[in-house]
């Protein structure tokens, strides 16, 4: 394709602006506060009881930070000019300190390296050529298992490392097809847990043997079914596990080895378990359960597993969960609308719960934060006779009078899920604004059961955008709202929906926002990186099947751009390994060759999405311009 040619292109930083105008200073005042807010995370636990280890942004970009006790300062001590949200500690005495995973421009071409806390120095121990994740320590902490693509740069294997050697990685598993990760080790260390993600309504699990590297697969790999091994039990004779196997949804599961059979331990929750974590000593657990796009949280005995909500909680997320490595004492995120992410404690023996951080909000009002309000809307469809049911959280300005103009979010995945959560882009958008917000979980999302999950798939693959088409309506019988100012906004999936959207449903849109989107499914799946491949041709289609090929390029918006008369904005990260930039290329220079008005940003130092605070400053700003002149004049 030729260079695009925008008739007014300039670079702030390592951002390149095509056709987007100056914005104004009364703009940046607007938005500004809502730019210095920040969340932190739960890295992992200090050894010998002295404190946390956070991931929070202080700078540019998300960094390392110690606490020592609750309430106390964070101390930075990773400068790096990527992003850090992860350590795991090593849990022997004789290596003080931990391993992490780092990219370079978000690539996601992530390695691993080793923090010496003595030293206070990285050295990376991957090939800097490879995909790696899944970093696990053993029992002993001598050695970690890792996935990696340093075999072919295609196919991810599981290597196991000796700290004596960590440089040196031993392939464990060759195995073309998914995505092997390691998942736990037994306690004696003599085996591991492999789970093989091959979408999202189908993964196997097995036990590798380290020495003989025998596999044994312990699901029914004839069903199309979840099964994701999470942990072992202190015996090494029972694995927990979630499956959603003869079930709606994923559930708890305790797993005999010597027999094969399972017994369910959480049938009664009818929601998605999603999280589940283990103590050192194997006697506790906890685990989320995903109510509705809220996170709720358990605390299990594993000698009977009985377990019990922990109902202290408000509604929100709950993540990065990791026990202490000596107490009873459960470290975890919790993030609500109202609240940014913070880490918190809870000890099991008293159920005191106990913040550790407190990460600002710019000096704003949380409270003044909208907060989200679940809605149901019907589709073009039937189940049973009754028209299908579509949730979407509404998050509305406090105190606005006058019919509401609405930007419809659209999450994406597909296999993802709107979930509330703190946004200062939504209460920017809300507060000054006055735009009221529509977050839709259309069929396609997670969250609500496997067959819904599957309704978007292959030839099925629009469906999902007549679910917008029918949010639309919704909102247009809404006195509320504003039926003559609606936009539309989306990243990734989410992008592909905001493009089809203004293409099928032009005349009802005033614009669009278009963040990392895919413009055309056939050289999405031919551009995208190799080890991603295989797995979105199972969610999207095999564009090398000829029917499958003309069905595809039939629903791309690149084939349909005469048709999208309204303005729209393109958000790209340069160095995108999932969406790349040339399917963000090529929308934009078929706008423009119809003669559409259309904004375009690159970001010289980004991948899928912005991470880094100076270019989302930027992008906030612009969003905030582009649907003032578009949305609300």
């Amino acid at each position: 394709m030729e260079p695009l040619t925008g008739q007014h292109i300039r670079e702030m930083g390592n951002l390149v602006l095509e056709d987007i105008p100056e914005i104004p200073q009364l703009i940046k005042d607007r938005v500004q506060q809502y730019q210095h807010t920040r969340s932190a995370s739960l890295a992992d636990w200090l050894p010998d009881d002295k404190g946390i280890i956070i991931s929070t942004r202080f700078g540019n970009t998300q960094q390392l930070h110690t606490v020592s006790e609750p309430g106390a300062s964070r101390n930075q001590f990773t400068f790096f000019k990527e992003p850090l949200n992860n350590a795991q500690y090593c849990p022997s005495s004789d290596y003080d300190g931990f391993l992490f995973t780092k990219d370079i421009g978000g690539n996601e071409f992530a390695q691993i390296f080793w923090y010496d806390m003595n030293s206070r120095n990285a050295r990376m121990l991957s090939d800097g050529n490879s995909v790696n994740y899944g970093v696990l320590w053993s029992n002993q902490g001598n050695r970690f298992a890792f996935t990696s693509t340093r075999r072919n740069q295609k196919d991810f294997d599981v290597y196991i490392s000796e700290m004596k050697t960590p440089e040196k990685a031993e392939l464990k598993i060759v195995r073309g097809g998914g995505y092997w990760t390691p998942a736990d080790w037994a306690p004696n260390d003599s085996s591991l847990l492999i789970t093989q993600y091959l979408s999202s309504t189908k993964s196997n699990s097995f036990i590798l043997d380290i020495e003989t590297k025998e596999l044994k697969q312990l699901n029914d790999n004839k069903d199309e079914a979840v099964f994701l091994a999470k942990a072992w039990d202190k015996e090494g004779e029972h694995i927990y596990a979630t499956t959603d196997e003869g079930m709606k949804f994923k559930t708890l599961i305790k797993y005999n080895v010597k027999s094969g059979k399972y017994q369910y331990l959480t049938d009664g929750i009818i929601w998605d378990i999603t999280n589940f974590v283990t103590n050192s000593s194997r006697t506790k657990a906890a685990f989320t359960a995903n109510e509705n796009g809220f996170s709720a949280l358990y605390i299990m005995n594993l000698e009977n597993n009985d377990y019990k909500r922990v109902k202290e909680l408000p509604f929100g997320q709950v993540y990065s969960m990791k026990f202490h490595p000596e107490k009873y004492e459960l470290g975890f995120a919790l993030n609500t609308p109202q609240t940014p992410g913070d880490v918190y404690s809870l000890d099991l023996n008293t159920n005191k719960l106990t913040k550790w951080t407190n990460s600002e909000v710019g000096g704003l009002n949380a409270s003044s934060f909208p907060k989200p309000e679940l809605i149901i809307y019907n589709s073009f469809d039937e189940v049973k006779g009754r028209k299908r049911k579509i949730p979407a959280f509404v998050y509305k300005p406090q105190n606005a009078s006058g019919k509401l103009p609405v930007m419809i979010s659209i999450h994406g995945g597909p296999e993802s899920q709107h979930k509330p959560f703190f946004s200062s882009f939504y209460a920017m958008l809300a507060n000054e604004l006055g735009i009221a917000i529509v977050a839709p979980n259309v069929r396609g999302s997670s969250g609500y059961g496997k067959a819904f999950l599957k309704l978007d798939n292959g030839y099925k693959r629009e469906d999902s955008v007549k679910d917008i088409g029918k949010l639309i309506e919704w909102i247009g019988e809404q006195e509320e709202f504003d039926k003559e100012r609606i936009a539309v906004y989306g990243g990734s999936y989410g992008g592909y929906m905001v493009l089809s959207s203004m293409f099928h449903y032009n005349d009802q849109l005033r614009c669009g926002i278009d963040v990392v989107g895919i413009s055309n499914f056939v050289t999405f799946l031919e551009n995208t990186k190799a080890y991603r491949r295989d797995a979105r041709r199972v969610e999207y289609g095999d564009e090398r099947d000829p029917e499958m090929r003309r069905f595809l390029e039939s629903i791309s918006p690149t084939n349909h751009a005469e048709k999208i008369k309204k303005p729209l904005f393109v958000i790209q990260g340069a160095n995108d390994p999932r969406v790349p930039a040339s399917e963000a290329e090529q929308m934009v220079q078929y706008i423009r060759d119809n003669g559409g008005t259309v904004w375009y940003m690159l970001a010289k130092d980004e991948g899928h999405g912005f991470r880094k605070k100076e270019n989302r400053d930027r992008m906030t700003e612009a969003i905030a311009m582009f649907l003032q002149q578009f949305l609300l004049d």
